[in-house]
């Protein structure tokens, strides 16, 4: 028997148990009421998604074809409509997820405006976002729910005993829109306990996967801007384990946390780590510093000075008082903070590229994968990559290699729309509709995301929109670029009213006051022009 056919027994059984002064109950109202509402905490959702990537990872490592994607959405009612149209497409959510981009929230959710990616935003509104998306999957079950059980209505009052139970199974089988969440905590936002009190709210929230990154929390920068600022091995990892206290004591055993390496593209430091012995891993982080070596006479006031088998070597000093990495060791040192990560709590790893690269990604998680053979990868399909132009000249110098005539194409230019149509531009997109497939398959690529995909679509629709409207097509612009569209092809929310919840609500009168409800989906209701 179904949860659904559980529930109207129970509450037939309590019905009957409290007598007449429960008649106004209808046992199925309230089955639907519970089946609509299958989360009743943040929690209950950490533990349900948590258990859910769990799963998929352990697949990924049986079968690197079935990798997992999501892209990042900055508002609730985003999230939401992503997922209706995954179901709607493609049937099921599996293998789907949310990402929950620090750079959207700085940008968009920020109670001072707009702010650069550099951790300026309040805390909370990372933990508010996570909460307001899961409030919007959750409506999305209710509203799906909702149409099943207004056609159930329809089917038993016409007598259709086979469609009848055709939707009651769908009812009992139904697939929920909650998906994992990948959260984005930037930095730790301070110390470790300052992180690990962020970690909680994100998790009471519904978070069962937290994103850190090993930049210098007050120094944080967008990962594909300049002036990167990492910190020692030994910091990060006491952030590190702060999540994983956090997920404990909240009792999500088995809660994911990704570490993001952007040393990549870091090129600095705070401070030199501890080091107690030669080779450990406060040394290994030393060791990539670009240093001169000195004698004790040539020592100047104020010098830092570290000493590595005998000699004295002096780090190169910026006035910022920061320190700085020899040029060209940033891919050993995405290896060692991966490594390192793997082995001190981490679940997933993230490094973060400057260019989208099978090639340059596979080769470190190569190294990576020597010491730690099931290691696996969360990936920025970035925007800020020039995805067309990378993959052009990819392309090129691949042909150019192999001797064949590139003299038609400047590889400089090959952004140009007059490269459109060619050879080398089909090659390309091409190699870019398989660069997720192929990255899962030889770069051991668990996850792919792209962080702000629907800031861009926002942007990209709006223009369309307000360039029509506003000149010379006017209410043709929104009824030909949207509405039209909507409808032929199935957009939910074109009957905006039901999906705002309309119609949950009128069945909720119903449930309350019986033939006596005021209901708003009577036949004046203009919802009715969209059936």
């Amino acid at each position: 028997m179904s949860a659904y056919q559980n529930d109207i027994k129970a509450i037939a059984a309590l019905k009957e148990q409290f007598g007449s002064s429960w008649s106004a109950i209808n046992p199925e109202s309230v089955s639907r009421m519970r089946a609509q509402n299958r989360f009743k905490t943040g929690l209950e959702i950490a533990q349900y998604t948590a258990d859910i990537m769990r799963k998929d990872m352990a697949e990924y490592d049986a079968d690197s074809s079935v990798y997992t994607q999501s892209l990042g959405c900055w508002h609730g009612f985003i999230g939401q409509q992503k997922l209706i149209s995954i179901k709607k497409h493609l049937k099921t959510t599996n293998k789907r997820y949310l990402y929950l981009s620090g750079w959207m929230v700085a940008a968009l959710r920020s109670e001072f405006g707009p702010l650069p990616d550099q951790s300026m935003h309040e805390k909370t509104a990372v933990s508010n976002l996570i909460e307001e998306l899961y409030t919007f999957l959750r409506q999305a079950d209710s509203r799906e729910l909702d149409l099943l059980f207004t056609a159930l209505d329809a089917a038993r009052e016409a007598g259709d005993q086979a469609k009848a139970a055709e939707i009651q199974s769908q009812i009992d089988n139904y697939e929920t829109h909650i998906v994992p969440i990948i959260a984005d905590i930037d930095a730790g936002f301070g110390n470790p306990e300052a992180t690990y009190l962020l970690a909680k709210r994100m998790i009471e929230a519904g978070a069962c996967c937290i994103q850190i990154e090993n930049q210098v929390s007050d120094e944080k920068q967008c990962g594909h801007q300049d002036g990167k600022v990492t910190v020692p091995h030994a910091d990060f990892l006491a952030k590190v384990a702060a999540v994983r206290y956090a997920f404990l004591e909240l009792g999500i055993d088995n809660g994911v946390i990704v570490a993001r390496t952007d040393s990549l593209g870091a090129g600095l430091t705070k401070q030199i780590a501890v080091t107690k012995q030669p080779g450990d891993l406060g040394d290994q982080y030393n060791s990539f510093l670009d240093c001169e070596e000195i004698t004790e006479a040539e020592l100047g006031n104020g010098d830092v000075v570290i000493k590595r088998e005998g000699k004295l070597l002096r780090p190169k000093r910026l006035p910022s008082n920061l320190f700085q990495f020899r040029k060209g060791t940033g891919e050993a040192r995405c290896v060692l903070d991966s490594i390192t990560s793997l082995q001190n709590g981490a679940d997933l790893l993230w490094i973060e590229t400057e260019k989208p690269h099978v090639g340059q990604i596979a080769a470190m998680m190569d190294e990576v994968r020597k010491v730690i053979p099931n290691a696996k990868l969360v990936y920025n399909n970035s925007p800020s990559f020039n995805w067309t132009l990378n993959f052009r000249q990819q392309v090129f110098d691949a042909m150019a290699a192999e001797g064949k005539d590139v003299s038609a194409y400047d590889r400089a230019k090959l952004m140009s729309v007059e490269y459109d149509e060619t050879e080398l531009a089909q090659i390309a997109d091409e190699k870019i509709r398989t660069f997720q497939r192929d990255g899962s398959a030889h770069a051991g690529i668990f996850h792919h995301l792209i962080t702000l995909p629907t800031y861009h679509t926002a942007a990209l629709s709006t223009d369309n929109l307000a360039k029509g409207y506003f000149a010379e097509e006017g209410m043709l612009a929104y009824v030909k670029g949207v509405q039209r569209q909507e409808l032929r092809q199935g957009i939910a929310c074109v009957k905006h009213q039901n999906m705002a919840g309309s119609d949950i609500g009128d069945n909720h009168k119903e449930y309350f006051a019986g033939e006596a409800a005021l209901k708003a989906s009577g036949k004046d209701n203009t919802m009715n022009q969209f059936s």
